[in-house]
């Protein structure tokens, strides 16, 4: 049976029964983890449009090493969510040619670490594919990262900066539920190849009100300010947000105001909430989770230095991990990782400046 064919069968019945669905489900926002949340993204593109299918190892009948997309082979089955060897660069290079045929694939990476295995299909072919003949490649990668499980320098990588320097891909990180549900509907729908970090420490540890049907959908390209404040930006993305909400969350009981400006996409970046939030509070402390040298701190520091150094107040500070593996060792990993004591020693040395 060809794609054709496949598409041809399903796409009435598909778009049918998820009408059906959304006519029977309430208005009301449900509360689901980071982890359903993006499950249910994948449920619901999956039923209102038969070109979306998943890709990747142990993804079908196991239902994903993290058990993301448990239940979506009983519903789908193996011609929609498929599994496949242990080899990315295959994995990602048939995405792009199912793109080509008009198929809008999501690639599982199991760990975001593995994905370079794959850098040659993604930034040398896909991601400069429309440039040179002007082909979309609608693919979705989505790539578990970050720290605080344990699992060591091959399991706890963020590599986002290599694919922010790519021309051609969109990165996005979301940090909540209702937006790992309405970026990876974006994601899913645009015609452009997309890297989709979501961050493995959040799964279960973070639930949140998430909306239904076409409700919700966060657009690729546009920052959130997570909380408001005066005296001081926290600039950040994916799991370090939680942490920043609670230095800021401590710093209030000292009469500080710190805003805080969750980025939620890193290509392209929304220039203008940074530059707004840098306007008004003068000072800016960027945090993430990946290593410091060449991280996105790094460019949102020099486009504040470029276009809005009149409004500094103080030197702009970056939070991140050291230049260095992420150990295995749990004192060690602690250690590395950016958390609320260490945003506080970071944010109360910039509101003394």
């Amino acid at each position: 049976m060809t794609w054709d064919s496949i598409i041809q069968r399903e796409s009435t019945t598909e778009i049918s029964r998820s009408a059906r669905n959304d006519s029977t489900r309430g208005s009301a926002p449900r509360e689901l983890t980071y982890l359903e949340a993006i499950r249910d993204a994948l449920q619901y593109e999956m039923r209102r449009d038969a070109r979306v299918l998943i890709m990747g190892e142990d993804v079908g009948v196991f239902g994903g090493a993290f058990k993301v997309t448990d239940g979506l082979f009983q519903e789908f089955g193996q011609e929609r969510v498929i599994d496949t060897p242990m080899a990315e660069l295959c994995m990602v290079g048939a995405a792009t040619g199912m793109a080509f045929m008009g198929l809008r694939p999501v690639v599982e990476m199991q760990f975001a670490d593995f994905i370079s295995t794959a850098f040659d299909s993604i930034v040398q072919y896909a991601a400069t594919n429309h440039y040179r003949w002007n082909e979309p490649v609608p693919w979705v990668i989505r790539a578990p990262g970050g720290g605080g499980l344990r699992g060591g320098p091959f399991h706890s990588q963020n590599p986002e900066a290599w694919f922010v320097h790519a021309p051609g891909l969109k990165v996005v990180t979301p940090a909540t539920p209702a937006d790992a549900r309405g970026l990876l509907l974006s994601a899913i729908r645009d015609p452009n190849p997309v890297i989709y970090f979501e961050y493995k420490s959040l799964y279960r540890s973070i639930r949140g009100t998430v909306p239904e049907g076409e409700n919700g959908i966060v657009p690729i390209g546009k920052a959130n300010i997570a909380r408001s404040g005066t005296d001081l930006s926290i600039i950040t993305y994916g799991a370090p947000l939680h942490e920043a909400l609670k230095a800021a969350e401590e710093l209030a009981r000292e009469n500080f105001k710190v805003e805080v400006l969750d980025l939620r996409t890193l290509k392209p970046l929304d220039t203008d909430a940074i530059f707004e939030t840098t306007r008004k509070t003068s000072k800016v402390l960027i945090v993430h989770e990946a290593n410091l040298t060449c991280g996105v701190g790094a460019e949102i520091s020099a486009l504040i230095s470029q276009h809005a150094f009149e409004f500094l107040d103080a030197p702009i500070m970056r939070l991140a991990a050291p230049d260095i593996p992420p150990p295995y060792a749990p004192i060690l990993e602690d250690a590395s990782r950016p958390n609320k004591e260490k945003i506080l020693q970071a944010a109360r040395k910039l509101l003394a400046y």
